[in-house]
Formats: structure tokens, sequence, C-alpha cells
């Protein structure tokens, strides 16, 4: 079993680069958010355990969490392993996760760190669209739509969510950047951690991020 972590913060090109490498090292993609919800549907035990922490707005355990993604592991689609995208978001899940697979013989393999100056990061979320209808995803520096404010795809207007104000990405990533700095210097530590420059164009920043991994695990 092959587990990769993707750091990186808000911005930085998780939720695009997740599901290349996954195809890639042909894993599914574990996403904490994700998984929470579907265990919450689904009534799991854990699932169970984890919203009755939510509904009262308290955060779930790291041992919890970490549980879920262990049992989300443990399906046929996770033999060869996973890429975990987006946690672990402190060092105590790191930690955590870090003892629990090791419990089952496992470790994780590698930690793809993709690095972007907090600035442009805020610059990116800013300038972010969405299409009212359906989601899709513009922003107006790098991936512009066609028409201006109007989605290529549906023809439905692109707004700006309240919470990718530049005021309210400033005071989000002076909460989330000081945590994930705190878990890179783990994966630094630990041996695993590859840093890849965010700074470059996608099809870049993916080419660097599929060749650390070739070179990390064994595969060139």
């Amino acid at each position: 079993m092959t587990v990769v972590v993707l750091l990186g913060a808000p911005g930085a090109g998780k939720g695009t680069q997740a599901p290349i490498l996954a195809e890639y090292l042909g894993v599914p993609v574990l996403a904490s958010g994700d998984l929470l919800r579907a265990a919450v549907t689904a009534r799991t035990p854990l699932g169970t355990t984890a919203d009755r922490y939510m509904s009262r707005g308290q955060l779930v355990p790291d041992d919890t969490i970490v549980d879920i993604f262990l049992e989300r592991l443990a399906a046929d689609d996770a033999a060869d392993g996973a890429v975990i995208d987006g946690f672990p978001r402190t060092v105590g899940q790191a930690v955590a996760l870090d003892r629990a697979l090791a419990k089952r013989g496992n470790r994780v393999d590698l930690a793809l760190y993709i690095d972007v100056p907090e600035d442009l990061l805020v610059a990116r979320m800013a300038s972010r669209r969405i299409c009212a209808a359906n989601g899709h995803v513009y922003n107006i520096a790098s991936n512009p739509p066609l028409e201006d404010s109007i989605c290529d795809l549906d023809g439905s207007p692109l707004i700006q969510r309240e919470d990718d104000s530049e005021a309210t990405v400033r005071a989000r990533m002076a909460q989330q950047i000081p945590p994930l700095n705190e878990v890179v210097e783990h994966y630094r530590t630990t041996g695993v951690l590859r840093p890849v420059d965010g700074l470059q164009p996608i099809e870049l920043v993916t080419a660097a991020l599929l060749a650390a991994t070739d070179l990390e695990l064994g595969r060139v």
C-alpha cells in the first residue's frame, strides 16, 4: 500500500492536482471533508461519533478522523493505497495518522507540498469566480471565461463567493498557514517531504509532482 499526502494552502492547486496524481497511481483520492460527510450520511459508527461533535459545532477529534481514513483505506479500491488531499491539517493529526498507519504496518510514503507564496495565494483566491448554476470554477487572472462574467459551459452568471473576498481570504490564511507550515516541517523531519514549486503553470506543477512521485516511490 502506498500512502501519499498532498499538502498546500488554500488556492495552491491541490484540488486540481489530487485527481491527476491519484489516476496516475491507480488509487482513490481521500479528503477529510468528503469522508466525514459520507460517514455521517451512511450512519456508520464512526460517522455517528463524528456527527455528535459536528452537530454541536465542535471539532471532530483527531483520532476519530484518522479512524475514518483507516476505514476508507480498508476498502477494495484502496488496496494499493490512496492520495490524501488536504489532511493532516495539524501536527497532532500528522502524528495520529503516523501512529495509526504504523499499527497496520504502513506509513506515509511521500508528502508532496505545492509551495506558493501567501500573497500570490490571496490574489488567486480573490480572483476566483464560480458558476452560479453548476459550480464551474474560473479565475479572472489565469483562467478567465470567454465572455466576461459568463460561464463558458452553461451560460450562467459567474459570482465571487463571500469567502473569496480578499479580507476573508487573508483571515483564513492567517489561521491555516502556520499549522500547515508545522505539518510541512513534520514531514521534512520524517524524510518524506518533497516540495514542488507551485508558481509554475499547472501542467508543469503536474509534471513535477509526477516526477517526484516516480523518483521517491521507485517507479523509475
